[in-house]
């Protein structure tokens, strides 16, 4: 590849982060969403509630699932990421542990649709479910 294409290569990604939407990140793993850990909750049903909110945002956000988020004792674990242009003015992701249930679920819709971390204030109510991310509780704890 020669130079110039390299650099095009790179144009195109920084151009698609610049344009990407908040992303709920949905940990799937060990823990999280298993009805045998938190068998009183509809996990798959959550999922699809939130994919559908997704849809219906008009690209406002998207849900992605990965494995494990490694907070374990804190699932069912949500991290909100900030759109490309709220990244830029400084927003940061915002992790939630213990993200189950029907007020919960509408509350991250809700948030997400309207722009998410550093387009718009989150629920009071989540903002009680924030929590430090693995790699900031493990820092603390070495202090």
């Amino acid at each position: 590849m020669n130079r110039a294409s390299a650099d095009r290569s790179r144009t195109v990604a920084i151009g698609a982060a610049a344009s990407r939407p908040c992303t709920l990140v949905v940990c799937r793993g060990c823990c999280c969403g298993d009805p045998r850990k938190y068998p009183d909750d509809d996990h798959a049903w959550q999922l699809e509630r939130l994919r559908a909110g997704a849809e219906a945002s008009g690209g406002r956000f998207v849900v992605r699932t990965v494995d494990c988020l490694g907070p374990c004792d804190q699932a069912n674990v949500v991290v909100v990421q900030p759109s490309g242009d709220a990244r830029r003015r400084g927003a940061r992701a915002i992790w939630i542990g213990f993200a189950m249930g029907d007020d919960c679920t509408e509350e991250l819709v809700s948030w997400a649709s309207a722009g998410g971390p550093g387009i718009a204030e989150p629920p009071v109510a989540l903002e009680l479910q924030f929590v430090r991310p693995p790699r900031e509780a493990r820092a603390r704890t070495r202090r």
